[in-house]
């Protein structure tokens, strides 16, 4: 590893948010993230983006299911709070926040929110192309909309 050759370097990450959402791709990217808040002694926030409206569709078409939306939150606020918690157990200070909406657009919110350096999100590439094109790219996307840099940690 290269010593950083001044000061500036060393605290380039004074704040990291760690798009979150506890799959393998997820927690990859939160071991990461540890590392580089040790590296740089950086804030490490944590945010889980839970999908608008909570619906299905019958009959009459889409209803609105509040019941339904909030089993998914605490779903979503468990995910948050074991990616905490494991940080924690590891000796970092971390915060997190739950938000609705979609992924791009909160996580970007969340980053200009709290003037964050770089954002860290897992990415775990697909088999097929019909996959790859089905499911998109965030973290592609998320690249071109960015408020600062962004590391996109990637598993197989």
């Amino acid at each position: 590893m290269l010593a950083p050759s001044n000061r500036w370097e060393l605290h380039m990450y004074k704040r990291i948010l760690l798009a979150y959402d506890g799959s393998d791709a997820g927690q990859k990217a939160l071991l990461d993230c540890q590392e580089l808040a040790q590296w740089s002694q950086s804030e490490l926030f944590l945010v889980a983006v839970m999908p608008t409206g909570m619906a299905y569709v019958g009959l009459e078409g889409g209803v609105y299911d509040l019941e339904l939306e909030q089993r998914e939150k605490k779903k979503y606020q468990a995910v948050l709070d074991e990616g905490i918690k494991r940080l924690s157990d590891a000796g970092y200070a971390a915060r997190g926040e739950v938000v609705t909406g979609e992924a791009i657009t909160e996580i970007t919110r969340a980053a200009r929110a709290l003037q964050a350096d770089l954002i860290v999100v897992g990415h775990k590439h697909l088999d097929s192309w019909a996959a790859r094109w089905w499911r998109g790219s965030i973290s592609g996307t998320l690249i071109e909309h960015a408020p600062c840099s962004v590391l996109v940690v990637i598993t197989q």
